[in-house]
């Protein structure tokens, strides 16, 4: 069976020089100063096909967030602290590497260009991306100007857009039909007074109707746009060559489907206000329907949140697939200490090797759809480097007396898994265990908590942070996501995030994962998903409804690399608790060498 995750490099630091050079004659020609390329493509998902991952093809750099400001004379990479470690290494040195969102676009532009036109493709970025640039550029003379995709004109072997083929969802793992589904959110749209909602997120649209997809590796979401009617009816766009027969009785008499050649006239049609998402629809459609004289409003995907919060039966398989995962994990682990062992005795064991290891661990289950992201697995130094991707030319044989990095996760038909595991090879020394158990008391703060509706996930990342503060440490990325159920691995609108808003609510399913990073060194993240339940009443307690976390993950944290004399008595008592909860679901499930390692694994602290 062919492996689901390669290890060529799909790019190199080479190929940057001359594709800017082509880019800034394109600029020339159009009377540009210069033009924004973002990683972003038409449906503004996190995730993006071959042949939109335009940033990748100019740059070299292939992070998953980021754009590229190309000037005449300068091409600032702006990218977060999850990436600039791996920006360093895969771009030319003709890219610049800006600290964003410290350094914001506007603010930039208006120190290195003293005037002209900017282009930006307004399929490509949000009202909100383009305003907050506008608004720093307010009294300045450089503009913003609508063209044409200038990297679609020069990128010649540019790959064909994805054909993958769209399947029903079933009802038993959706928990709710997809009639019901656009009845309850039309009807949220009539009591707002509008008339349709433009909807231009993947996922979203597959949550709505039932499906599902193969356009974008890992995510099986269809590519596609649509429009929600206050009737309940929408009108689908997207390639008919996705949807069989069955799949086209599947959507209903409700649903119509409709080239996507066929969106912008559908707009241009629509009967207003119509509900556009300022923060992930492309500015074009906000555009499109001024221009033609549409009411527009300005509102959230309506389909974000309820989907956001799972119901009972995409919890069942959410669950279901967590104890599958977690039994392909504790195989996995149990796989790694041996190899440790091996290592320290002088056998070569690499990041590739232990990356082919737990995909097999996860396929024996004869359920995994696919991986949900590609495994990160970095050996020391490298897993300093966020959100790494081991390739033939890195690949970096284990070393003794140092920490292995590994966040991964599976697609299954009842859900999708995300977890990391730190894990010792030999003895990495004071510092590390030091550090390892000040992440894990983060980790563990987060899972105990109780909160009282209401709360943000801006309130919830410090808890995890305050173990590292104290200790002048932190880490540059939020402390937890939302994970879809058989969707993407990243959802919102939930986060445990400083910069997230959005209150939790029960239901919601998000990582918690703090760590810590020192570049040329280690990397350091424990990751658990959880669910937001409501909190178990207490004696005595005030009447005020209060949330908690359930944990979903099960598999064992590495003892070896915790100062127990660091943890307090709560503390301890949640981990014994953990892993003895870890012996009860995953030991059954396990072959007999994983289960007396399991065993000894969860041992009481």
């Amino acid at each position: 069976m062919e492996p689901l995750q390669g290890f060529t490099a799909t790019t190199t630091p080479e190929q940057g020089p001359p594709r800017l050079a082509a880019l800034r004659e394109a600029m020339a020609a159009e009377g540009l100063s210069g033009f924004i390329v973002p990683r972003a493509d038409a449906h503004q998902g996190e995730y993006v096909a071959d042949c939109d991952d335009r940033l990748a093809w100019l740059t070299g750099f292939t992070g998953s967030a980021g754009f590229v400001i190309v000037l005449a004379g300068r091409a600032g990479l702006f990218v977060d602290g999850r990436y600039r470690v791996q920006a360093r290494a895969q771009t030319a040195p003709d890219f610049d590497i800006v600290h964003w969102p410290e350094v914001k676009p506007g603010n930039w532009l208006r120190e290195a260009l003293a005037e002209g036109r900017v282009g930006f493709d307004p399929w490509l970025h949000t009202a909100d991306e383009i305003a907050k640039i506008e608004a720093a550029l307010a009294d300045h003379p450089v503009a913003l100007v609508p063209v044409p995709n200038l990297i679609d004109r020069i990128w010649e072997d540019r790959p064909a857009p994805p054909q993958g083929r769209a399947s029903a969802h079933p009802l038993d793992l959706a928990g709710e039909g997809a009639a019901e589904k656009r009845a309850r959110i039309a009807e949220a749209l009539r009591k707002a007074g509008q008339r349709a909602a433009v909807l231009t997120l993947p996922d979203s649209i597959c949550w709505l109707l039932n499906i599902r997809g193969a356009d974008i590796a890992r995510n099986p979401v269809v590519q596609a746009f649509a429009v929600l009617h206050d009737d309940g009816s929408v009108a689908l766009f997207a390639d008919a060559a996705k949807f069989d027969a069955g799949l086209r009785a599947h959507l209903g008499d409700g649903v119509s489907l409709h080239s996507p050649a066929g969106f912008l006239p559908a707009l241009r049609g629509l009967a207003g206000p119509v509900r556009v998402d300022r923060s992930s629809a492309p500015l074009a459609v906000r555009r499109e329907l001024d221009a033609t004289g549409v009411a527009a409003e300005w509102g959230g995907d309506p389909c974000q949140l309820p989907k956001a919060r799972k119901n009972p039966a995409e919890l069942a398989g959410i669950r279901a697939a967590h104890l599958r995962d977690g039994a392909a994990m504790a195989e996995f682990l149990c796989w790694v200490d041996t190899q440790a062992e091996a290592v320290l005795a002088g056998k070569t064991v690499t990041e590739i090797d232990v990356v082919r290891a737990l995909e097999g661990f996860r396929r024996a289950s004869g359920m995994l759809h696919d991986l949900s992201f590609e495994t990160i697995c970095g050996a020391g130094p490298n897993g300093a480097i966020v959100h790494y991707r081991v390739t033939e030319a890195t690949n970096r044989a284990l070393g003794p007396n140092e920490l292995l990095l590994v966040d991964s996760g599976g697609q299954y038909r009842d859900g999708t898994t995300d977890i990391t595991r730190t894990v010792a090879i030999g003895d990495p020394g004071a510092e590390a265990r030091a550090t390892f158990t000040r992440v894990l008391r983060g980790m563990i703060a987060v899972s105990r908590l109780r909160w009282p509706r209401g709360v943000a996930g801006s309130h919830i990342d410090a808890i995890a942070r305050y173990p590292l503060w104290l200790a002048g440490q932190d880490y540059d990325h939020g402390t937890g996501h939302g994970v879809g159920a058989f969707l993407s691995v990243h959802e919102g609108p939930q986060r445990l995030s400083r910069l997230s808003d959005v209150p939790l609510e029960a239901g919601m399913v998000l990582s918690n994962e703090p760590g810590y990073y020192r570049e040329g060194a280690f990397g350091i993240r424990i990751e658990n998903l959880v669910a937001v339940i409501p909190a178990p009443p207490l004696d005595g307690a005030d009447a005020r409804e209060m949330l908690a976390f359930e944990t979903l993950t099960f598999a064992p944290i590495d003892r070896r690399l915790i100062d127990p004399s660091a943890l307090d008595t709560a503390e301890r008592e949640w981990l014994n608790a953990y892993h003895a909860e870890v012996r009860e679901k995953i030991g059954p499930l396990v072959s007999e060498p994983a289960r007396a390692w399991l065993m000894a694994a969860t041992a009481p602290v």
